[in-house]
């Protein structure tokens, strides 16, 4: 908390990715807890990499700062996110978001394990009950690469615009699929994004009644590089549109299922 008051010391992973010494900091804190309380266990953190086992049932994927590109011009829609996975299935996450913007930062946890249910500073929460796109609140993100992916969701983004309430790009995913849980926003969908992204949020939405799938309708793992979360009870509409886009997509030969597999990550990873 105290380094969102404070001046940003930022330096560039690509073009206009950004990194900041609060990044660091941030992931620095976390492995020194983790590595301390669960010294066997696979660390996956966004700016340090693998460290730890390769042979462990557990892979912790942290995001010491999910939305730094907001965190740098203190815009307030940016998280710390911890999932932990047990065999390549989530089994625990928690994600602080930080929300209000200068002079009135704060913050709340949002937290969840597998069969427990999904909370929000201790208090249940429930994915909402909306059937309708067109009384639907949707988000989206864009990844750094303008490719075919980045064009293709940018005319989803347009039909979507059309037919629902609206849809935001917030510019973190681990706090885009915890408004899906809170029940806020309706879905949420991306593509091209990382582990690190996903595996809190994901947990985080299904344990509070939501749907979680690839984007072109296939059964989800953090290792893949799409996503689309729901409410559920829309998951299929939005599917419609979204499917064929995505296989439109793998047609062209793009893979979106550039990381290891669960079931291989003990020697693969």
């Amino acid at each position: 908390m105290d380094a969102v008051n404070k001046p940003r010391s930022i330096t560039y992973k690509g073009l206009t990715d950004l990194v900041t010494d609060t990044d660091k900091m941030s992931e620095a804190a976390i492995l020194d807890v983790v590595k301390k309380n669960f010294h066997d266990h696979l660390i996956l953190g966004e700016e340090g990499g693998i460290i730890g086992d390769s042979s462990s049932d557990y892979l912790w994927c942290i995001d010491p700062l999910d939305g730094t590109t907001n965190f740098a011009h203190c815009y307030p829609s940016f998280a710390v996110s911890i999932g932990v996975l047990y065999k390549g299935k989530p089994a625990a996450a928690a994600v602080v978001e930080f929300v209000g913007g200068p002079k009135c930062w704060n913050t709340r946890t949002f937290t969840a394990a597998a069969g427990k249910g999904a909370f929000c500073n201790g208090e249940k929460i429930h994915a909402s009950q909306t059937d309708k796109v067109e009384q639907s609140l949707l988000v989206t993100g864009f990844g750094y690469e303008h490719d075919d992916p980045w064009a293709t969701n940018m005319e989803l983004f347009k039909e979507f615009t059309d037919i629902s309430r609206g849809v935001r790009r917030l510019g973190a995913a681990a706090v885009d699929m915890c408004h899906v849980a809170l029940g806020i926003a309706e879905a949420y969908w991306e593509y091209r994004l990382k582990p690190w992204d996903m595996a809190a949020g994901v947990l985080i939405v299904e344990e509070a009644g939501g749907t979680v799938s690839c984007m072109d309708g296939g059964k989800f793992c953090v290792f893949d590089r799409s996503v689309l979360v729901s409410n559920g009870v829309i998951h299929a509409k939005l599917l419609e549109r979204i499917g064929p886009s995505t296989e439109k997509l793998k047609g062209k030969g793009i893979d979106f299922s550039l990381w290891y597999k669960p079931e291989n990550y003990h020697t693969e990873l």
